[in-house]
């Protein structure tokens, strides 16, 4: 619970660094052209502020039955897209006859029911269905895992907390957007008045000037903010680790702890981090056990950094075995098959909040580091 509470600390934190903008001060009257000149800017802002609509799920083939396997990335009431491994996004609709049940592992007790609420976003499943005409999957059994459920139920707590610290910087930056609309129209007003009584003097036009610099600096502080909330949820890679095993064993060998002490101290010194942990396995066995095996081995490196090194089970991405598939040496070699029983780990960091950007510089300056992506 103490690790949870300092991770929505440290978001709170971060979005309410990204809306600390400092208030516009007052400049002197900027003449009719250059206020026009602002008012064209806040609108190619307003424009770019605008977001990017999501890809709509593929639509299958009328009566076609179907079985599917990904991660939930959008629930509905009746409904929710599905993200297969391979990128495809697929529309499940759920029924009053959809079965929910446990996918498990063990074979002397009853599968566990669940309840189509309990499908929450970030959930790795498999569903079995039948596409209607629209082309989406009409779901007749949905299968996981409960330590996949666990996970999900994490995720989902997290995606809340930071969607609602996102919808309340929205609204500031649309109050923001709003006062320097009105500020623009004040200005024009003024302006023609102080023209009219200054008669075109110098001075009124340096004030014009001075007016124009200030409302560069504030449009160019509203696109910085603008695109580090939209970096919030994108991640990149920061480091990554590769931890090998034994022949027909997950168990951690005093090496790979090691390795694994060394990743937990690194991840800390980053902002908004997340680990992703695949397992994998030779071609020694069957299909089946690879698969279980690799599963087993990916846990393992789960268990050992959430219990032995404290990192938050939220902070870690849904473990994946994937067997004997994706081979990184050659399984004819005793050495190729050595390198292919493996956990690789990956330690990916959010680029919204890991951004260096100062919003509030000058504009040459700051237009030229918006441009760059954190390393």
């Amino acid at each position: 619970m103490t690790g949870i509470r300092i991770q929505q600390t440290l978001v709170a934190l971060a979005v309410g660094a990204l809306l600390a903008l400092p208030a516009l001060p007052q400049e002197p009257i900027p003449s009719p052209q250059q206020a026009g000149s602002t008012a064209h800017m806040q609108g190619e802002a307003e424009q770019g502020a605008m977001p990017a609509r999501p890809p709509q799920p593929e639509k299958l083939t009328a009566g076609l039955t179907t079985m599917a396997s990904g991660t939930i990335v959008r629930r509905d009431p009746d409904s929710f897209v599905l993200r297969e491994d391979k990128g495809r996004d697929l529309l499940v609709k759920l029924t009053d006859s959809t079965q929910v049940r446990e996918k498990k592992s063990n074979p002397f007790r009853s599968a566990r029911h669940y309840q189509a609420t309990q499908l929450l976003r970030g959930l790795s499943l498999e569903v079995e269905g039948k596409a209607d005409d629209a082309g989406a999957l009409v779901a007749r059994k949905i299968r996981f895992t409960a330590s996949d459920y666990k996970v999900a139920r994490n995720v989902d707590e997290r995606v809340m907390v930071v969607e609602g610290r996102v919808g309340s910087a929205e609204t500031r930056l649309a109050e923001g957007e709003q006062n320097a609309q009105r500020m623009s129209g004040q200005i024009s007003e003024l302006s023609a008045v102080a023209n009219t009584a200054r008669g075109g003097a110098q001075a009124a036009q340096q004030s014009a000037d001075q007016a124009q610099q200030t409302a560069d600096r504030a449009l160019t502080a509203v696109r910085a903010t603008n695109a580090r909330i939209s970096e919030i949820d994108d991640y990149t890679p920061a480091r990554s680790a590769t931890i090998h095993f034994k022949v027909n064993s997950a168990a951690l060998s005093s090496e790979a702890k090691a390795q694994l002490d060394e990743l937990a101290e690194q991840a800390r010194s980053d902002k908004g981090f997340v680990i992703q942990v695949q397992g994998f396995a030779s071609s020694d066995g069957g299909k089946e056990y690879n698969r279980r095996l690799s599963e087993r081995r990916a846990e393992a490196v789960v268990r050992y950094l959430a219990e032995d090194r404290d990192i938050p089970l939220r902070r870690i991405v849904t473990p994946f075995g994937y067997g004997d598939a994706r081979p990184v040496a050659d399984n004819g070699t005793r050495q190729g098959r050595q390198e292919n029983r493996r956990v690789e780990l990956t330690i990916l960091v959010s680029k919204g909040l890991t951004a260096s950007q100062d919003i509030t510089s000058d504009p040459s300056t700051t237009s030229s580091n918006t441009g760059k992506n954190p390393q």
